[in-house]
């Protein structure tokens, strides 16, 4: 008697939240109290993810894929990784507190002799035939595309320092988009784990369109050869449109025989990859 009690307020509690068909909350460090912006938030091959707003607030909408038992991944640079299966959630005004995580990423260290120039990725901005857009004909609002990702690989064959990012926008309909730069480690010819200690955000302001270019000399960033393969992506964090009817927001690419790009639809889903080349590059310096 006693299990059925708890099964039937179980089930009773992923009710409500499967009617609501969200968890929301807020997410603090533990250190300070403080709330955290920008958290990557998902569950793991549902295609259910998101990411907490500038004040750590966030809204995860769930999909009929979601199970009670089903876990939710609340990851940042700097902070241990939390996991919490759903059932242990309510509707809204959860508390999310992530600590403060010890530096366990290999140091790299370069000394260059005689450092030499090297472009990874394409800088051809072609004949604008091809985009790769950030909306998908599914989207209903502008806030499906929280966590959205695309990206590039490219093989490290030399250590490198890098020194600037850069992609090509042809086509954007914002007054404001806030992105965040992601390094990855590819294994199975898929993006894994982060390999960068910092958190790299940046913002395209007044509907800039053109060449984007973002200064990484203050981030440190050193590649290592015996990375082998890496995949850099640029994350959608945060945008503000010009008025509602506007939706678009696109890079140039081409189609390639020898390149791989990536792109996952949000935090935690499946990463999908194509024979498609991103204007999408890193300037760099090597040995």
């Amino acid at each position: 008697m006693k299990y059925k009690i708890t099964l039937v307020s179980f089930l009773l509690t992923f009710g409500i939240t499967a009617q609501e068909n969200f968890i929301s909350g807020e997410i603090k460090d533990s250190k300070n109290n403080s709330n955290l912006d920008y958290v990557n938030i998902g569950i793991s091959n549902k295609n259910a993810g998101t990411i907490s707003d500038a004040k750590g607030n966030f809204n995860l909408k769930l999909n009929d894929k979601v199970t009670p038992n089903d876990t939710i991944v609340f990851s940042h640079i700097g902070f241990e990784t939390k996991k919490i299966v759903v059932s242990q959630l309510k509707s809204d005004h959860n508390k999310i507190i992530l600590n403060p995580s010890e530096n366990t990423l290999k140091e790299v260290v370069v000394k260059f002799k005689k450092p030499k120039s090297k472009q990874f990725g394409r800088s051809s901005k072609g004949l604008a035939l091809m985009h790769s857009n950030f909306f998908y004909a599914m989207d209903k609002t502008i806030d499906d595309r929280l966590s959205r990702e695309k990206g590039m690989q490219f093989k490290i064959k030399k250590d490198c320092k890098v020194n600037d990012f850069n992609f090509n926008i042809t086509t954007n309909d914002f007054k404001s988009v806030k992105f965040r730069l992601n390094f990855y480690k590819v294994e199975s010819d898929l993006p894994s784990k982060i390999i960068i200690e910092k958190d790299i955000l940046f913002e395209v302001k007044d509907g800039f369109r053109g060449m984007y270019t973002l200064d990484l000399k203050p981030y440190d960033i050193y590649l290592d050869k015996e990375m082998g393969e890496i995949a850099v992506t640029v994350q959608w964090i945060e945008s503000v449109k010009k008025d509602e009817k506007n939706k678009f927001f696109a890079i140039s690419t081409a189609m390639s025989p020898t390149e791989t790009s990536f792109y996952r639809e949000r935090n935690m889903s499946t990463w999908y990859k194509s024979g498609q080349s991103l204007t999408f590059y890193l300037n760099t310096m090597c040995q």
